[in-house]
């Protein structure tokens, strides 16, 4: 029986890098790809009959191509994990941060997730995950091009699902929605509320894509924080002051 085969995008650090070593520890081929070869050769060196590695940015025209290769290079791709986003709070809109948040989590993200299905519906389907957020919920002053990249991602997923049952494609999806997980990510000056630890958040996410969820949102406190959101109006919810 051949090796379970996936591509963990954003594997160098995060959740990506945990997920990815999660899936080694459990026998899968997997493929990791992100910016900083040093840090992919160190999970190559541990896991050195299991792992090959892709450098690639997101954000760059080849990228999905580059993720093409690394799934023939590996024979294949049973599971695409898409772990590579940025996200910063901007209160005073800088447009550096604002635009920089929207090229990598809206074009890179769309680049990528395109190049998995494209892939996918070529080579008899697979199953495609993404780490989103629950900051797509509604919203958030505080990270407004954050929150509405995670939306666009969340929207995104559901789209394609539904393409991929109107093309008749065995491709599933798994939106992934945690709150907020202790990572560099979050290592700024800000106190957040809630923190996950990213090994017990690593643990559920693979269980969740092996259940073959369509959405999971990690853990309780944050179905419930949501659930809340849904329900609370417009008119109430733009007066609000979230904030951390």
């Amino acid at each position: 029986m051949s090796k379970r085969k996936a591509i963990v995008v954003g594997a160098s650090s995060g959740m990506g890098r945990e997920v990815a070593l999660l899936l080694l520890a459990d026998g899968w081929q997997v493929g990791v790809a992100a910016r900083r070869a040093d840090l992919l050769q160190e999970i190559c060196d541990q896991y050195p009959l299991q792992a090959s590695m892709a450098v690639l940015d997101i954000c760059d025209c080849s990228a999905g191509e580059k993720l093409a290769n690394l799934a023939d290079e590996m024979g294949g791709m049973d599971l695409y994990f898409h772990a590579s986003g940025i996200g910063k709070q901007n209160p005073n809109l800088s447009p550096e941060i604002n635009l920089r948040t929207a090229v990598t989590n809206v074009d890179g993200f769309t680049r990528m997730i395109d190049a998995a299905f494209a892939y996918m519906a070529a080579h008899g389907g697979g199953h495609i995950a993404a780490l989103t957020s629950i900051a797509g919920t509604k919203g958030l002053g505080v990270a407004a091009a954050y929150s509405a990249s995670k939306a666009y991602q969340n929207v995104y997923l559901q789209a394609l699902e539904q393409l991929a049952n109107i093309r008749r494609l065995p491709i599933r999806f798994t939106d992934v929605r945690p709150g907020f997980v202790a990572t560099a990510l979050l290592s700024d000056q800000h106190t957040y509320p809630m923190l996950m630890d990213p090994k017990r958040v690593a643990k559920s996410i693979v269980k969740a894509i092996k259940c073959r969820k369509h959405t999971v949102v990690i853990d309780w406190r944050y179905r419930l924080l949501t659930a809340l959101w849904r329900r609370i109006p417009k008119a109430l919810w733009r007066h609000l002051k979230i904030k951390n």
